[in-house]
């Protein structure tokens, strides 16, 4: 076939991510040069990223969030106008109508124009102060108003998201990122009603509601009050209004059809230009993609549908006979910091289906799966608290998953590793339909050797990112059946692995996660590499972990230093070191519970846990305590929990050793010891090992000549015994060999890695590590030792330091303009003489508790 010499003409009408796909599909395919390009983009730079549009927030320059590079603007067969929009289309004459009065010939046009915000029709919609949630200029004007705001207004701002679906809790996070209280009013009686169940819903509105955002369900806005001609109340149909001085609409969007309802061409019922399975108007020379195309009988409001149809129309522009193979609704975002997915039958619509729920309300966790009636086929699921089992799941959508499917809802590493057993033809990354076997032909055949030369070939994972895991698991398993060593590169922003991290961050004295970005990787950063670096710089005694940017790097729990419960409340572990505590202790713990009204529970690690606590008292609970003399037991945080231990030879007629002693003196060593994961210790008095000391990271039993070590043990879902690493050790022997154990581990381990699963990936296993710590055959022994007696002598309490910082104090609050309020929506009951968070039920009792009220034990 002779090719034209002269290119045809495509004008594409739309400058997002969907018509960026179509092009860059079309360039990357066309290498004859058949089609000359145009695209019209009616904002005033190239397409971004708007799935990550919140992230605007954290850096002003829009520049962040292009997409791609600009080698695509670049190409002589490109022509991208930027502030251009299309005003008409002369269907006859093959013609399109620009903004700036040019009349562009195309042979074929396609729409991309996306969707726009929907607003409610309540009055006080178009005051100053309400906005939509769109646009870099949507959250570029939303983030202005309030800046101006807080110079006028002496108190906390006010806001409120109408909408609790993706967008809605997006802006949410947006309010949130501006140090705006917020409220997320929305309709359906649950948030995110379109991709999770009543049981996701609950669990995901603890989880916002645990971070501060209030959430009104079931909740209608009448009107939106002003005065001075800008936003000030919201009333409802039903319910209390509330006082607030921003307003985001985030309620759905609808599709820009203007363009083709003005040309004459068919349009859905609700909107959107109707398409046919290979996304052809009703005019043969003009496409529809993206979100303004009704395919099917419906609109879809997702990226992924969209890079589907845009790769369509460039294999049918070049004369492919592609098709579209029906929507992948699965999604998976990072919602205010919580992970939500949806993928498959979520709702069990299909008939026979079978649903298997894992619940955890104290993790914070909900997870759903939808089988076939034999329970062996998956047809979808929900995770929410905890997504990830999402990349490994999504693509067995249809498929046998071939074991027990609560095995897949279990914590991470848990479940079996399905990269190796994936098919060919098992879709992995459904933003840019890459499958399995794509993957292994990216190492196989094109030669590949790591993450990013595999998203580069096939595209996997460069739009969402949710399939990475999966996609590094398959290119780790095809590069190790090559031979070929495997990358360890902590994430996408950094090549060097945790460990190598970890060195450069000790040796060159970086003290703040800005340097070690700037200097040794790239981006902003995510939500791995960010708690890593966090865990380092707290593992590095370089200060406070809520000391300015280090707050932003912690975890759920860490950023207020106490355990988040199931009902949004918390829980406070103060330390009992080696389980000893005097009379006085006791008491003042009891006082303390009594006061506040807490649950009191013994723990496995021999402390008391006292639950219920409101974020407000958090600090008065603490300065109680402190001056009682306790200080941080860290049951938040990745470091050392306790030293358990049994009484030994102080009053057991069996102990041959001082357990107590030492169990106490290691306590007090080791204690805020921040490390990749948790740790416990146990040291038993004699063999009868009453601390179950093997069942520790690190565990110490007595014998005659003094004490044997074990190391690498651990309970939960995989119980390990941990391992014989040196006997009859005298107490200082012994001391400097968990020191450097300890240490050695801080250093080399990866993010999230146990004792026990380091031991067993180190190479040359626990041989190696005991050459290490007690031969010195690094050469490192002395620096192992220097740096754990930096530890011991820079210890300071969290809870004792943050109680002395008024900045730090501030963030302990219910409310950011009611400090001090209780939160009304935490109720309980009493049960065995204690509080305990009420049900649902018990709720309507008028004898139960309401937070802020006084206890009166019901018998």
């Amino acid at each position: 076939m002779v090719q034209p010499t002269v290119p045809r003409q495509l004008v594409v009408v739309g400058g997002g991510m969907v018509a960026r796909r179509l092009v860059d599909a079309l360039r990357s395919r066309d290498v004859a040069g058949q089609w000359a390009v145009t695209l019209l983009c009616e904002e005033p730079r190239a397409p971004y990223d708007r799935v990550a549009l919140t992230s605007y927030f954290t850096g002003r320059d829009p520049d962040d969030l292009a997409l791609g590079g600009q080698e695509l603007w670049d190409d002589p067969l490109v022509t991208l106008r930027r502030g251009v929009a299309a005003t008409s289309v002369d269907r006859d004459g093959h013609t399109v109508s620009t903004s700036d009065g040019r009349v562009l010939p195309y042979d074929s046009l396609v729409l991309a124009t996306g969707s726009y915000a929907a607003v409610p029709p309540v009055p006080g919609k178009d005051l100053r102060g309400a906005f939509v949630y769109r646009t870099i200029d949507d959250v570029a004007g939303l983030r202005s108003y309030v800046e101006n705001l807080r110079t006028e207004v002496d108190r906390p701002l006010r806001g409120a998201v109408v909408g609790g679906g993706l967008l809605g809790l997006e802006a949410a996070g947006a309010l949130t990122a501006l140090d705006v209280h917020t409220t997320v009013v929305e309709f359906a009686p649950r948030l995110m009603p379109l991709q999770v169940d009543e049981g996701g819903g609950e669990a995901l509105r603890r989880l916002i509601e645990a971070l501060g955002v209030t959430v009104r369900t079931g909740t209608a806005t009448a009107k939106i009050v002003g005065r001075l001609g800008r936003v000030s109340r919201m009333e409802f149909a039903e319910g209390a209004p509330l006082d607030v001085d921003v307003v985001v609409f985030a309620v759905g969007v609808r599709p820009r059809d203007e363009l083709a309802r003005e040309s004459g061409l068919e349009v859905g019922e609700r909107g959107g230009v109707v398409v046919d399975d290979t996304c052809a108007t009703s005019d043969p020379a003009v496409w529809a993609v993206g979100e303004v195309a009704c395919i099917g009988g419906r609109t879809l409001g997702l990226v992924a549908p969209g890079y589907t149809m845009a790769e369509i129309v460039a294999d049918r522009l070049l004369g492919g006979e592609g098709t579209f193979p029906g929507a992948d609704l699965s999604t998976k975002l990072k919602l205010l910091g919580v992970d939500v997915a949806s993928f498959g039958d979520a709702f069990a619509a299909e008939p026979g289906g079978l649903e298997v729920v894992i619940s955890d309300p104290v993790a914070g966790v909900y997870k759903k799966l939808v089988m076939s009636d034999d329970a062996r086929t998956l047809r979808g699921g929900i995770l929410v608290g905890d997504a990830s089992a999402y990349a490994a799941l999504r693509p067995m959508v249809g498929r046998a998953l071939g074991g027990d499917p609560a095995a897949y809802l279990l914590p991470e590493g848990a479940a079996p590793a399905p990269a190796g057993d994936l098919p060919d033809d098992a879709a992995v990354c459904s933003c840019n339909n890459v499958t399995a076997g794509a993957i292994r032909c990216s190492v196989t055949d094109a030669g590949c050797t790591d993450l990013a030369g595999v998203k580069a070939c096939t595209r996997a994972g460069t739009s969402c990112g949710s399939c990475l895991p999966l996609v590094k698991r398959l290119v780790t398993t095809e590069l190790e059946k090559s031979g070929i060593e495997v990358s360890s590169a902590l994430c996408e922003h950094f090549e060097l692995s945790r460990a190598q991290l970890f060195d450069v961050v000790r040796v060159q004295g970086l003290t703040t996660f800005s340097e070690i970005i700037a200097k040794h990787g790239t981006g902003r950063g995510c939500d791995i590499c960010k708690p890593v670096i966090g865990s380092i710089l707290a593992s590095l005694g370089t200060g406070h972990i809520l000391e300015g940017e280090r707050a932003s790097l912690q975890d759920t729990n860490d950023h207020v230093m106490a355990n988040l419960q199931k009902d949004g409340s918390y829980s406070v572990v103060p330390r009992i070191p080696g389980g000893e505590v005097t009379p006085e202790g006791l008491i003042a713990i009891g006082e303390v519970a009594k006061d506040f009204g807490l649950y009191t529970k013994i723990t496995g690690g021999q402390r008391i846990d006292l639950f219920g606590a409101r974020i407000e008292q958090l600090p008065k609970i603490w300065k109680r305590l402190v001056d009682a003399g306790f200080e941080s037991g860290h049951a938040y945080g990745k470091s050392l929990r306790t030293v358990k231990s049994c009484v030994g030879s102080t009053w057991c007629r069996y102990g041959v050793q001082d357990s107590v002693g030492l169990a106490i003196a290691l306590e007090l060593r080791y204690r805020g010891l921040r490390s990749p994961h948790k740790l416990k210790l146990g040291v038993s008095g004699c063999a009868r090992e009453c601390a179950e000391a093997r069942g520790k990271d690190v565990g110490v039993i007595a014998t005659d000549q003094g004490w044997n070590l074990y190391v690498g043990g651990n309970g939960g879902f995989t119980p390990r015994h941990a391992q014989l690493l040196a006997e009859d050790l005298d107490t200082e022997t012994l001391v400097r060999t968990i020191d450097r154990f300890l240490m050695y581990y801080v250093r080399t381990a990866d993010r999230l890695q146990r004792t026990a699963a380091w031991v067993e990936d180190h190479e040359g296993g626990l041989d190696a590590i005991r050459a290490v710590v007690l031969d010195d055959s690094l050469g490192i022994g002395a620096d192992l030792d220097l740096a754990m007696a930096g530890h011991v002598d820079g210890y300071e309490d969290e809870w004792a330091a943050a109680l002395d910082d008024p900045e730090t104090l501030r963030r302990f609050g219910s409310f950011v303009n009611a400090p001090d309020q209780p939160d009304d929506t935490l109720a309980y009951v009493s049960e065995r003489g204690q509080p305990r968070p009420a049900t649902e039920s018990e709720r309507a009792d008028s004898g139960v508790l309401i937070a802020g009220t006084t206890l009166e034990v019901r018998r």
